[in-house]
């Protein structure tokens, strides 16, 4: 194979032309598979550039997960407005989570799969990653339970575990939905939106469920 010509562009244009490839590749055969021979031919340049950049595959790696990571967490923030009723926020969120997923499987499968399975220090980017949009759907439904009970003290523990069931769904009925033909992200969205929601307005509404025997659970507030 002869040498790999490269154009000149900016540095920034190239590195991301590196991560574009790196992310198709990493999603698709996975971290131990990928090979920098690989991603320098998918990119167009040469191996020794890529290092240049980027310095490693495990930095590779990392720089691959900070750029989709944030472009996740960026697309649900933007799509919530804050004037907006819960209900519509919830599902404005979900909505953007399924369609950028949806939009970049590879990246959704770089975060999802193969940060998670490779150790440190790629678990602890996915995961901060991960803290933070949990941390916002906490507060979504933090505030939203507090207007519900009229009390501007209910703590966020008492909707964090909330939050944390309702990313996890999300998570995996994104894999599921990218590996189900047929299912698009409205679609996903729609399916989470209505197992969910009922909860949701029921514990804003002092309405739970317990066990068979048991004492309601009482509600702060």
């Amino acid at each position: 194979m002869g040498a790999v010509k490269t154009k000149r562009m900016p540095r920034a244009v190239r590195e991301q032309q590196m991560l574009d490839a790196a992310v198709r590749t990493f999603g698709r055969r996975g971290y131990m598979a990928a090979s920098m021979d690989e991603i320098a031919e998918l990119a167009g340049v040469s191996k020794p550039l890529v290092y240049l950049y980027l310095n490693s595959k495990e930095d590779l790696f990392s720089a691959c997960i900070r750029r989709e990571g944030t472009a996740l967490t960026e697309a649900v923030r933007a799509a919530v407005r804050a004037d907006a009723p819960a209900d519509r926020q919830l599902w404005e969120g979900l909505r953007a989570f399924f369609t950028h997923t949806a939009r970049y499987p590879d990246g959704w499968a770089v975060l999802h799969l193969q940060a998670r399975t490779h150790g440190e220090p790629f678990a602890s980017e996915v995961a901060a990653m991960r803290a933070e949009i949990v941390a916002f759907v906490t507060q979504l439904i933090a505030v939203t339970a507090r207007d519900a009970h009229g009390d501007p003290d209910l703590p966020e523990r008492d909707v964090a575990g909330l939050a944390e069931a309702l990313v996890g769904a999300a998570e995996s009925l994104a894999a599921w939905a990218n590996t189900t033909a047929g299912v698009t992200a409205r679609q996903a969205a729609a399916t989470l939106m209505n197992f969910a929601w009922a909860g949701l307005g029921n514990l804003m509404e002092g309405r739970v469920w317990s066990p068979p025997g048991d004492q309601p659970v009482a509600q702060a507030g």
